[in-house]
């Protein structure tokens, strides 16, 4: 009996590795793909610095699943003790990172109040500098969302107005309400909106239209992230308990 229940958790970690081992190596294909196609995609993310981060992020997770996949699957199959150690440690290493990771999220929550978004909002934004990251930053979210500073427009009355600025509104640009809700969008009335017309502005603040639009997702990768937690719990007793049977 101990020995079909050894032999049974030998083949079921080896194929549950071998879908992580299959999903390492799709994605570190793509990820390679992406940085060096030659058909000018690469031109593409390399302008947009979120693409081009999240392309680097692709092939580090896509590396790390293929190796992890890979000792899994040989350490199982091989019942070799030594890459079942390995294994183990490797996620192991990855649990108390998530772990910490969790811990730190928990401990720093304060940092995501309203109040603190409001006071480094009046602090660093520089209006339509978009030299600025802080300003080109809160820029694109205010453009994105269709929402104006933390709380409303009235954020910005504390923030001083550009030198060379003749209006008299403190609503910055970001904040007028546009046809289509991107850069490149045209603006449905920018003068009117610019002098104060809140029927042309974007009237209600980012941190509740963000909070709405996250919450189904905040709850979805809070459970993810359990689930995730929990299945790295396992593979590391399968591997402890397939280690301790090999003779």
């Amino acid at each position: 009996m101990e020995g079909d229940c050894l032999s049974c958790m030998k083949y079921l970690m080896f194929l549950f590795n071998f879908f992580i081992f299959l999903g390492g190596a799709c994605l570190l294909g793509l990820g390679i793909w992406v940085i060096v196609d030659p058909t000018g995609f690469r031109e593409i993310v390399a302008a947009n610095p979120l693409l081009f981060t999240g392309a680097y992020i692709m092939l580090a997770m896509g590396a790390m699943l293929f190796l992890l996949g890979f000792l899994g699957c040989c350490g199982a199959i091989r019942e070799n003790k030594c890459l079942l150690l390995f294994f183990f440690m490797f996620i192991l290493l990855i649990f108390l990172a998530e772990l910490s990771a969790a811990i730190l999220a928990f401990i720093f929550r304060e940092n995501l109040t309203r109040e603190f978004f409001t006071k480094e909002l009046k602090k660093h934004y520089l209006r339509n500098n978009d030299t600025d990251v802080f300003s080109s930053t809160w820029n694109s979210v205010m453009i994105t969302f269709a929402c104006c500073g933390v709380n409303g427009p009235e954020d910005f009355e504390a923030v001083p107005l550009l030198p060379y600025s003749s209006l008299e509104s403190a609503t910055p640009e970001a904040c007028c309400q546009r046809e289509l809700q991107s850069r490149e969008g045209m603006f449905v009335n920018k003068e009117a909106c610019l002098t104060g017309v809140e029927r042309f502005q974007n009237r209600q603040g980012c941190y509740t239209v963000i909070l709405n639009s996250f919450e189904t997702y905040v709850y979805l990768a809070g459970a993810l992230a359990i689930g995730v937690l929990a299945i790295e719990l396992f593979a590391m007793i399968f591997a402890m308990c397939l280690f301790r049977g090999i003779q």
